[in-house]
């Protein structure tokens, strides 16, 4: 085309944990197939572990080269260090390119690094920030900084927190740092930090979709006016139109894919239960010993995700009186597994990742939430999506063997069973829906391209 100028680049910058390179990671992937060229800048110590045709990878600094934030140690000197560290070496990065054939046109920033956007604005480009969470978890928050409520949040076991546009949340809804701010000051600050100059983004994107979320990012929309684009799963899961795309392209353990597929081809329908509760969880041994338990009570088919560090917490002679019934890895590739038609259920912590990979891929969950946000997302799957249920702790905080047994029955086999399976199979062909061509995700994502067309 005659004056055609350069086609628009948007440079991703992460939160350097597998559960926030991921999802952007898969924006820049959409954005990529729709003409759009795509940089992801990440910390020096994670740059090695990301690898994804036609995305330029780029390294930045957070100050701790070697070892990221477990040479940090501390929440709060980590952040720190990544903003002032961050900031100068991503604008550095903004002005290598500035005179290149692909000057940045926009920065899509985490929404826990909104220091990115100042670094946007500064340069005069445009910035866009990627919220993780789900678009419920987001308004809660939204909520607290705009001072429809304030911190802590008194609220008695019976009676539930009325916010608007949100359904009832009772105690157990809600994360435990909103009840009790002193218990995680570095990590409630940093979630208070996203809305901080959110007000001069020129985009608010949110890893959901519309016909799951669509109507709570309405309610507030008045001070968060997301467009929700996902759910950012790689395109093979769901509508195939990203050729290839069957993983997310970035690893930071190394997984143990090949043993488990092979055990789980030899495994009947729907008769596997698969458990995992993700990267950074670890369980007190009583509950890894309660979980073994009801395991070995249901007697069904198992695969449990372990981490070598974790092993210890097992139950003297577990891993050896269930050879064959169940197997026990260190890692596995999660997509691959809950693709399977062996899986009949999945044991999640509910991080917002791995409740949109089982509701895309269609199964039903068993909700064990731990911390955060979880706490949100496993109501959801249980009382408002009903795509699984959610075990009830006792007193010590610790879901029971007896309780977990009864939970694995009712998804595999149980009453609830078949209205279960209809609702996780209904929301995966709404979540296909959304990202195919046409779809309400999609056409937010065309609106995006468009508009950074028009600038070019």
């Amino acid at each position: 085309m005659v004056g055609r100028r350069n086609k628009p680049h948007v440079i991703f910058v992460p939160y350097p944990s597998q559960g926030h390179i991921n999802p952007l990671l898969q924006f820049a992937k959409r954005l990529v197939s729709k003409g759009v060229k795509a940089t992801i800048a990440t910390t020096k110590y994670t740059v090695k572990s990301i690898h994804s045709p036609n995305i330029s990878i780029e390294a930045i600094s957070d100050g701790f080269d070697e070892g990221g934030f477990s040479q940090a140690q501390k929440a709060d000197v980590f952040l720190k260090s990544f903003q002032e560290n961050g900031s100068r070496t991503l604008s550095q990065l903004v002005k290598n390119y500035k005179n290149s054939t692909h000057p940045i046109s926009c920065i899509v920033y985490d929404a826990f690094l909104p220091w990115a956007l100042d670094v946007a604005k500064k340069h005069g480009i445009y910035g866009a920030a990627f919220f993780t969470n789900s678009a419920t978890v987001c308004a809660v928050f939204a909520h607290i900084h705009y001072r429809t409520f304030s911190l802590p949040v008194k609220i008695e076991e019976n009676e539930p927190l009325l916010l608007p546009g949100l359904p009832c949340l009772y105690p157990r809804d809600v994360p435990g740092f909103i009840r009790e701010p002193e218990s995680y000051p570095a990590y409630l600050a940093m979630k208070m930090n996203q809305f901080s100059n959110l007000e001069n983004a020129d985009w608010i994107f949110d890893n959901s979709f519309q016909e799951l979320e669509g109507e709570i990012a309405r309610r507030v929309s008045k001070f968060w006016p997301a467009k929700l684009i996902g759910p950012m799963v790689p395109s093979s899961y769901l509508d195939g139109r990203i050729e290839g795309d069957k993983g997310y392209g970035a690893s930071l353990w190394k997984p143990l894919s090949e043993e488990c597929l092979k055990w789980l081809n030899t495994k009947p329908s729907q008769s596997v239960i698969y458990i995992s509760f993700g990267s950074m969880v670890s369980l007190t041994p009583k509950q890894m010993e309660e979980i073994a338990y009801a395991l070995l009570g249901v007697n069904m088919n198992f695969l449990w995700v372990v981490r070598e560090t974790e092993k210890c917490k097992l139950p003297k002679g577990f891993i050896e009186s269930t050879k064959g019934k169940g197997l026990i890895v260190s890692w596995c590739n999660q997509l691959e597994t809950l693709a399977k038609q062996a899986i009949g259920c999945f044991v999640t912590h509910c991080g917002w990742n791995s409740t949109l990979e089982g509701m895309s891929l269609g199964v039903p969950m068993v909700a064990m939430p731990q911390w955060s946000d979880q706490m949100t997302d496993a109501k959801f799957i249980d009382e408002i999506w009903k795509i699984g249920v959610r075990p009830k702790l006792d007193e010590f905080g610790v879901v029971r063997r007896e309780e977990l047994l009864f939970c694995l029955k009712e998804v595999m086999e149980g009453e609830r069973s078949y209205e279960i399976w209809r609702n996780a199979r209904k929301l995966r062909d709404l979540a296909k829906k959304a990202i195919s061509e046409g779809g309400s995700s999609d056409k937010a994502i065309n609106n995006f391209v468009y508009s950074l067309n028009l600038a070019c």
